[in-house]
Formats: C-alpha cells, structure tokens, sequence
C-alpha cells in the first residue's frame, strides 16, 4: 500500500496520465477512484471543547466517548442522559440476578 500526500495539481496531473492510458483496468480504475476520494481526506481536523466533554463525561458518570458520541449525533451540550438513582439501579440488578436463574 502506498500513501503520497499530492498538491491538487499533482492530483490532476496523474488523473490525467491515467486517463490516458486508454483502456483501463481494474487496478486502474481503483486508483482514479482512490483519487477521487482523496481529496476528501484533506479537510481540516475536527476540534471538541475537551473541558466541557470532560465535565458532561463526569457530571453523567459515562465515559468521554459516550460524550462525544452524544455531540456528533446532534444531541445539545447542555443535555444530560437520564440516570437511575439507586432505587432504579438496584431494581435492575434483582431482574438481572433474576433472569440468569435457572427455572424450576
């Protein structure tokens, strides 16, 4: 596999000396799409508030990920997942223990 970084002139300058080829085939078929998409790779990296991720994460008692997740699936910041407090918690665990017995 081989990675180049191609300023947008290279990029078209080999689009065009594949072109040219005449006939293609599959191999270069691929390579004309793989620089079709290529262009794609090159926008900017995405940034996240780290603080206010951070801060949702442990306000939610959930993992960073799962904040992020939330964030990126359009859910508003300020958002906060409904959580079982420890009645809810402990009913979930008697029908968990409850499930997993064998039935007589």
């Amino acid at each position: 596999m081989w990675s180049v970084k191609l300023s947008d002139s290279q990029r078209d300058a080999l689009r065009s000396l594949i072109k040219a080829q005449g006939e293609l085939g599959s191999s270069l078929k691929g390579a004309l799409e793989a620089l079709d998409y290529a262009r794609w790779d090159e926008l900017p990296d995405a940034s996240l508030p780290w603080d206010r991720v951070v801060e949702l994460a442990r306000a939610q008692e959930i993992g960073e990920a799962d904040v992020v997740w939330d964030l990126a699936s359009g859910m508003p910041s300020g958002a906060k997942r409904p959580q079982a407090g420890r009645a809810g918690k402990a009913a979930a665990a008697r029908r968990a223990d409850k499930s997993r017995r064998p039935a007589a």
